[in-house]
């Protein structure tokens, strides 16, 4: 069981145990209603005077532990079954759903702080976390004060804090307490990283969240093992659009107008824009030289216009603005009502250190085209940063011509793109790339970069154990058609055999040589100087699944992990050549 409390509230909270479980149905109480002056889910967490609600897990439950939470001082009980003892003077509640009820409570203990934040969630399976940083850092930059709350980090209205744990979305405790720090803060903003797990009803962590806006980035296969498909694993994402329509959308500094932005490129665009009774914006990215992109026309799932196959009398583009009454995915389909402009990004190149791309389209009928310049560095990061800045510029009303320019102050993702630069005649790149999806996102123009340079490029990478295994073998497929050496290595091999884990993904490429294209070395540390003694100048290194991670879960528990500061210890071991040691001089 992990941290579940945290000790950030400078403001302190007392409630009455039944006043924070009103809207919440009760099977029995035992004991008369207590205040309790904090939440937990961790009975090693229990401070005196809180409620302990013993959640239902699936190697633990927490009802074995509810005799030592009333140890610890424990003042009030909720759980979902009967139980065989109660203790006087602790005020027990019986519900139907405990996850749902400490929702609830959560919200009510911490005074609904969604309702007075306006609350972006942003989902998909990948670049969630990059875009929530982009929103946080361009709202910041246009003067708003924002929070957010993501994968790598928090920030509860000043500098941003390093996540400790590896949950993308952690317990409505904790989310709940880090808005309501964020309200008492000042912030008129809240950007909350919104994974499936969080959005299902199963874990009710972002129940009571009342969002204004949401993001959605694409939806690929993942986290079968708790989701079982993938229609549920969609369907489970599109509750954030679905919650957009379940409040009024009133805050502290009044009514805000509530919006979805999707990837119209992904296959399920359609399925989210029909999510919500919102309006919609679409963004996406054509590959390609200047002029790839018509100036204003979305594009679809396959990067041709989303209006393509569609009769000529049914196509209406001018120069500039995107008209979206054929912008559909689907070209025989009616076009969607809700669906009210977006941003379409072409002739993206990455030079100098930036990202430099082209952007045209049409917001609310009024057209947009400007060139960007991002101080980030891949090219799936325009998408992200096109979401953010439809986002920013809905929330704030600000102009894209003074939005535009806040990029080139943007921060990268730690543990995202991240070079290593110690002095190696080789790249080394870090990034947080896990699944199928982000392997197809950033090796293939890595690989023709690499290629076209001369250079080999060497992968090391695993996959996390106790979680979905059909993509294991996907990830071994797609990795082989991009990189000349694969190094399969520990990322966080859980309760799994490392090796037997390493193996599926191995199936995945039988087509390399074992020994001196596929090398399977479970152990992280030895596998990074393996790539590296294996690696010269022109070539690239790319360390993918740990990103920004501080450890390696095995069937022992966690070990502090670093991924870049094992990284440069590494390369800081390797012998000198001539050509290494004069670029060190």
């Amino acid at each position: 069981m992990g941290k579940a409390r945290l000790s950030i509230m400078t403001k302190s909270y007392t409630k009455s145990i039944l006043h924070c479980l009103s809207a919440v149905p009760s099977v029995a109480v035992h004991g008369s209603d207590v205040s309790v002056s904090s939440l937990s889910y961790d009975s090693r967490e229990i401070l005196p005077g809180a409620a302990f609600f013993a959640l239902p897990g699936i190697h633990t439950d927490g009802s074995a532990f509810i005799e030592a939470a009333v140890a610890q001082g424990a003042a009030a009980v909720v759980h979902q079954n009967s139980l065989p003892v109660y203790r006087e003077g602790v005020c027990y509640v019986q519900v139907p759903d405990v996850r749902a009820a400490m929702a609830a409570a959560a919200a009510a203990f911490f005074d609904e702080p969604s309702r007075e934040l306006v609350t972006i969630g942003v989902t998909g399976t990948e670049g969630k976390t990059s875009t929530v940083d982009f929103i946080w850092q361009l709202l910041t930059l246009c003067g708003k004060k924002a929070g957010f709350s993501s994968t790598v980090s928090y920030s509860l209205g000043g500098a941003a804090i390093a996540n400790p744990a590896h949950q993308t979305t952690p317990e409505s405790v904790t989310v709940q307490e880090r808005l309501a720090r964020m309200r008492d803060n000042g912030c008129e903003y809240a950007v909350v990283e919104s994974s499936s797990h969080g959005l299902s009803p199963r874990t009710a962590r972002l129940l009571h969240v009342d969002f204004d806006a949401g993001v959605f980035m694409n939806v690929t296969q993942e986290h079968l093992e708790f989701h079982g498909t993938f229609e549920q694993y969609r369907y489970d994402k599109a509750n954030l659009f679905r919650a957009l329509d379940t409040h009024a959308h009133c805050k502290k500094n009044g009514t805000i107008p509530a919006f979805g932005v999707v990837n119209r490129q992904d296959p399920s665009a359609e399925y989210f824009i029909q999510a919500t009774q919102q309006p919609v914006f679409g963004f996406s990215v054509v590959k390609g030289a200047a002029g790839a992109c018509t100036p204003g026309v979305l594009h679809g799932s396959t990067g041709e216009p989303a209006n393509s196959g569609l009769p000529a009398a049914a196509v209406s583009v001018s120069a500039a603005a995107c008209d979206l009454s054929t912008n559909s995915l689907s070209p025989a389909a009616a076009p969607l009502r809700n669906e009210a402009g977006g941003l379409c990004a072409c002739n993206v190149r990455e030079q100098d250190g930036a990202l430099h791309f082209t952007v045209s389209g049409s917001m609310q009928g009024k057209a947009v085209s400007f060139e960007a310049v991002a101080s980030v560095t891949g090219d799936f990061n325009v998408y992200n940063i096109l979401a953010a800045l439809i986002t920013v510029h809905n929330l704030t009303g600000k102009p894209f011509d003074e939005l535009v320019p806040l990029l080139w102050q943007l921060s990268p993702v730690k543990g995202r793109m991240c070079r290593v630069e110690e002095g190696q005649p080789f790249e080394v790149i870090i990034d947080y790339a896990h699944t199928p999806s982000s392997f197809q996102l950033i090796m293939p123009p890595i690989s023709a970069r690499v290629h076209a340079q001369g250079g080999k490029l060497i992968a090391v990478f695993g996959s996390g154990g106790e979680r979905d295994t059909v993509k294991r073998p996907e990830q071994g497929r797609i990795a082989a058609d991009y990189c000349d050496i694969l190094i399969l290595a520990d990322e966080d091999p859980r309760g799994e055999d490392p090796v037997a884990l390493l193996e599926m993904i191995a199936d995945g490429c039988p087509q390399k040589k074992r020994s001196e294209e596929l090398f399977i070395i479970p152990n992280r540390p030895a596998a990074i100087r393996k790539a590296f003694s294996l690696a010269g100048a022109g070539d690239t290194v790319l360390l993918l699944g740990k990103g920004h991670e501080n450890s390696i879960i095995g069937k022992d528990g966690a070990v502090p992990y670093d991924e870049y500061t094992e990284a440069c210890r590494a390369i800081k071991e390797l012998p000198l050549t001539p050509l290494y040691d004069k670029m060190k001089e």
